[in-house]
């Protein structure tokens, strides 16, 4: 390390690597100081500035990348490329001298049995293709003061492919380019967490040549350059076709000037970058080649601004990953495939909408002319909305309502995948039409272009509108009430229950099968199970509570053209329509998704299980009919 600190010089202590941004004194303390911002930002305890004095700026955006340090503090030897590599891959002569290390295993010495192979192959520096140099404070390519008939990097090991020269103490662009010049069967080369500054004014750099031509995937991540330098170092690559740019803090994408790359680019990662919008990253349009675009851990929740013309990538960008961002609109879902006219394949986990689909539900059910809605009639639109929040709905929306999709979360669609997704998504969509007068059924249907689609295809789903009991005002005592109907089920071949006994040592000739009552709220699943035991003469923990919801879910894999049909799916069909009759009563209206060959329908019930929650988190609506069953 030299005697004498300069601005923007590299250091390393104890393997923590940081660049020099100030020497001077510093208020209130003697003698000089070190400012320096650390590659890692949580080491720091400012961001140059202290006690209200700036002393320095840093490129990182964390508040506390920087602190200060005095330049007598011992900092580590940077190396060469190839005393880097002689150390990770052959040791030097001391630790071929020394005794070889005990390996203890529960306080039992253990028999060091294939290490001198490993060492051997690993000497064996010749032949080596994977070379991971990461944090070996690597600053020059060579020793510039060496002596003649020292080897050179391309004779010490010349069949390298893949090269990791991360997190160093590299200034500029210039000595990789020189260690990269040699390696003339390197394919892959992985520089992120350096600090390369002048990038646009380095002649080593400029005057690269053929150092890149066969390397077709560059590294570039947590390196803080400027998308406009990543750019000019990828022009250098005139083979490239995957770039990791991650990281470095981008929040737009100047347009991309004339480059190789743009030829030739396959794949690009900018996870953990700043963007907002895909907007901002309008300009990768212009690579005719772009397949792969993934933009995991940004902070995107919208397409384009309300001012901004939504941008429209090629049809040959297939796949695009939009993991850990910031969604909670399925609006931006169904924009996607304007945006993405070749778009197959996607990952969308971790993001609001994803973690809870049914966010957005209460407003699209809730159009703009009907926004003024009385608190009553804004409560029960709320309640139509299903409360489950599963992964499991989130995939099965996002499937239904993008049809070009392929491959969703890394997981290939079957034809029964899709089929059982869109039904799903036409039941849903019929109960959010459900939840609001006719009026104003058509600001909710705008809100899902394939409607109309899925309903050829399926049929279109009942809508059936509540009216009476669920219409209460909130505040009124008969809202906090369920009028509830449970009907004992008699078990196959016996009596419904064992009454209670006479006095007189005889049965009851007639039992209670159905009892209507009033039920709070408010009550416990073990209240009611009491208050249902109480009305049959049962105990209540052997008693088993199902609710009838009334409504039918589309199920998916029916199909009457598959080989090995028999009558016996046509009766299935029937006793389905039977059973749809009989709980709608004469002149109910069937489901015309129900008998269409993509699929049928199916009586949906819940069974209220033991436990403190209550009984009005456990249905839905201020009606409703349970089926009393015997364990």
């Amino acid at each position: 390390m030299p005697l004498t600190p300069r601005i923007g010089e590299r250091r390393s202590y104890d393997g923590a690597l940081c660049t020099v941004r100030y020497i001077g004194e510093v208020a209130g303390t003697t003698g000089s100081w070190l400012g320096v911002e650390w590659d890692d930002p949580s080491r720091g305890k400012h961001d140059g500035q202290h006690k209200g004095v700036r002393y320095f700026s840093c490129t990182s955006k964390s508040p506390n990348a920087a602190s200060f340090v005095r330049p007598t503090r011992a900092a580590d030897p940077p190396q060469t490329f190839l005393s880097a590599l002689q150390h990770k891959y052959a040791g030097g002569p001391a630790e071929d001298q020394a005794p070889a290390r005990q390996i203890k295993f529960s306080g039992k010495v253990a028999e060091e049995v294939g290490f001198d192979k490993i060492r051997r192959q690993q000497a064996q520096l010749h032949e080596l293709q994977f070379v991971i140099l990461d944090g070996l404070q690597v600053a020059h390519a060579t020793d510039p003061e060496a002596k003649d008939g020292h080897q050179s990097i391309a004779q010490v090991c010349p069949k390298v492919k893949e090269l990791d020269l991360s997190r160093n103490l590299f200034e500029r662009f210039g000595p990789v380019v020189d260690i990269c010049a040699e390696l003339k069967q390197l394919r892959s080369l992985r520089v992120n967490g350096n600090r390369f500054r002048d990038v646009l004014d380095d002649d080593v750099l400029e005057a690269a040549g053929d150092a890149f031509h066969g390397v077709t995937e560059l590294a570039l991540e947590d390196t803080l350059l400027s998308w406009h330098e990543i750019c000019h170092i990828a022009s250098k690559f005139p083979s490239l076709t995957t770039l990791h740019a991650g990281s470095n803090q981008l929040t737009a994408l100047a347009p991309i000037p004339p480059a190789p790359f743009t030829t030739t680019l396959t794949s690009l990662h900018l996870e953990f970058n700043d963007f907002t919008s895909l907007s901002e990253l309008a300009p990768l349009a212009s690579i005719s080649t772009l397949r792969n675009l993934l933009l995991k851990g940004n902070r995107i929740s919208t397409i384009s601004p309300p001012s901004t013309p939504a941008p429209v990538f090629g049809a040959q960008l297939h796949h695009l990953d939009l993991s850990y961002n910031l969604i909670t609109s399925w609006s931006f879902i169904d924009a996607l495939p304007s945006a993405f006219p070749g778009l197959t394949s996607l990952r969308i986990t971790h993001d609001p909408l994803y973690s809870d689909p049914d966010m957005d539900e209460t407003a699209a059910a809730l159009p703009e002319e009907n926004s003024a809605l009385s608190p009553a009639t804004q409560r029960i639109t709320s309640a139509t909305a299903p409360g489950a929040k599963k992964t499991e709905e989130a995939y099965m929306l996002t499937l239904a309502r993008l049809p070009s999709l392929r491959i969703l979360n890394f997981s290939t669609i079957t034809p029964a995948d899709r089929a059982d997704a869109e039904m799903f998504y036409l039941s849903r969509i019929a109960r959010q039409l459900a939840s609001v007068p006719e009026s104003g059924e058509a600001a909710v249907l705008r809100r899902h272009r394939r409607w109309a689609e899925l309903c050829e295809t399926y049929g279109e789903p009942a809508v059936v509108r509540r009216t009476g009991r669920d219409a209460l005002d909130p505040g009124f005592l008969e809202a906090r009430l369920i009028r509830a109907e449970f009907y004992l089920c008699s078990p196959p071949g016996g009596r419904a229950a064992e009454g209670p006994e006479r006095g007189d040592g005889k049965e009851e000739k007639e039992e209670k099968r159905v009892a209507v009552v009033e039920v709070p709220r408010s009550l416990d699943i073990y209240a009611v199970k009491g208050l249902v035991g109480r009305l049959f003469g049962l105990k209540p923990l052997g008693l088993r509570l199902v609710w009838e919801t009334g409504e039918w879910d589309p199920v998916g894999g029916f199909d009457e053209d598959r080989e090995g049909a028999t009558s016996e799916g046509e009766q299935e069909e029937e006793d389905l329509e039977a059973e749809w009759e009989r709980t709608q009563g004469e002149g109910g209206e069937l489901p015309s998704g129900l008998g269409t060959r993509r699929g049928r329908w199916v009586k949906r019930e819940v069974e209220l299980r033991d436990g403190p929650r209550q009984f009005g988190y456990c249905v839905d609506g201020s009606e409703v009919r349970i089926r009393v069953e015997r364990r």
